[in-house]
């Protein structure tokens, strides 16, 4: 949330004196419309494949969340309520990131999980995410990636619910859904 609220700052701050509003690169669109990033400058860092056209392979909003590190808007989100069991999986490369049974609603306006899919009584050795520093805004966050490819999710917080007291705060524009199959004795 405190990361959403610094882009609303800047956008507001850099107001030209004539109060023209900030417009994105090469879009025209308002800043204050779309607070995701779709700075030319960034290359993503994926390791999956180098040839591998993000562009063509994802809709511009999953590639500016994903590639570029952007946001989508707080509570716009088509995995923000859905409460259906299952898997999440990254929308670049389909790698199971999330299992439906660590989320939970925390009220910040995207989807929130306790722990990533591989985690073991807290060792994300085996885990389908890896952390990165994030101080792109001005305070320091950790950045949640996909193992993988290297897309960007989301960031991690400490101020979840226990056992973990985590709160992996993801977009889910960069996440797939796949149902959980039923077996015949689940009825």
């Amino acid at each position: 949330m405190s990361r959403f609220i610094v882009r609303i700052t800047l956008v507001v701050a850099r107001k030209t004196a004539a109060g023209n509003p900030v417009f994105l690169p090469k879009t025209g669109v308002p800043a204050f419309i779309r607070l995701v990033s779709t700075s030319s400058g960034l290359r993503s860092l994926t390791r999956y494949d180098e040839k591998t056209d993000w562009q063509k392979k994802l809709t511009p909003e999953q590639y500016v969340v994903t590639r570029e590190k952007g946001t989508e808007m707080p509570f716009s989100g088509l995995h923000l309520n859905h409460s259906e069991a299952g898997m999440y999986h990254c929308v670049c490369c389909d790698n199971p990131l999330f299992s439906s049974d660590a989320k939970y609603d925390s009220g910040t306006g995207w989807p929130a999980f306790k722990e990533a899919h591989g985690t073991w009584e807290g060792d994300e050795s085996h885990a389908s995410i890896i952390r990165r520093p994030d101080n792109t805004l001005g305070s320091s966050e950790t950045e949640v990636l996909c193992r993988h490819c290297d897309a960007h999710l989301g960031h991690v917080f400490e101020d979840g619910p226990e056992p973990t007291g985590q709160r992996f705060c993801i977009n889910s524009v960069s996440l797939n859904f796949r149902p959980r199959k039923s077996t015949p004795g689940d009825q």
